[in-house]
């Protein structure tokens, strides 16, 4: 597998804690991943059927080659703005065995524009890396969020909290989810937030 370098990636590793301590199965599961850049996250979650505790033994220095891998993940959408796709596909083609390629379908998602291409309610789960950085996109991203939302979907975002702006938008987040932080890791200030629709809080 290639190591996919990308400013993100330490938060990325961070997104497997909730799923080994929960013991969740991913088999068959429906995942969209939003901003996904390169599509390491999106990448990783395909391989994925079962995260049991203690088997992401996750080392950056390493890359993803520790994960407990399976023929058999989550059915996953990688999505990015129209100028990622090409690299999101070359990634995806180099970075998952032939077997496991249709799982992971890569499209493109402008937060707020292309939302007709996407059935409202249709992810188990809906992932994000680091995408909360950019005031303007709040609005967008969370009118995407609640298209793509049904009362079943988890999202989990990871982010740090740099600036004024990402507790704005966390503020935001509350007022149309109940959101609940499931991670933090304090040596790289890293936060992990699930959200779900109306007053749910689902143990994933």
């Amino acid at each position: 597998m290639e190591q996919l370098p990308h400013p993100s990636c330490n938060i990325c590793g961070f997104f497997f804690f909730p799923f080994a301590e929960k013991g969740i199965d991913l088999k068959d599961r429906s995942v969209i991943e939003l901003g996904a850049g390169t599509g390491l996250l999106g990448i990783v979650v395909t391989l994925l059927e079962h995260c049991i505790p203690h088997a992401v033994l996750w080392d950056m220095a390493v890359g993803v080659s520790h994960v407990l891998l399976s023929p058999s993940g989550a059915h996953v959408t990688i999505t990015d703005r129209a100028a990622a796709l090409e690299f999101l596909e070359s990634n995806v083609q180099a970075n998952l065995p032939p077997e496991l390629r249709p799982r992971a379908v890569v499209k493109e998602l402008t937060w707020g524009k292309d939302l007709d291409n996407f059935t409202p309610g249709a992810f188990d789960f809906i992932l994000g890396a680091d995408i909360v950085y950019l005031e303007e996109t709040f609005a967008e991203l969370l009118q995407t969020l609640e298209h793509l939302c049904s009362e079943r979907t988890v999202i989990l975002l990871s982010c740090r909290i740099r600036y004024e702006r990402d507790l704005k938008f966390l503020k935001m987040l509350r007022e149309r989810f109940s959101v609940s932080e499931v991670h933090y890791d304090s040596s790289k200030d890293v936060h992990i937030y699930k959200a779900q629709r109306g007053s749910r809080r689902d143990d994933f």
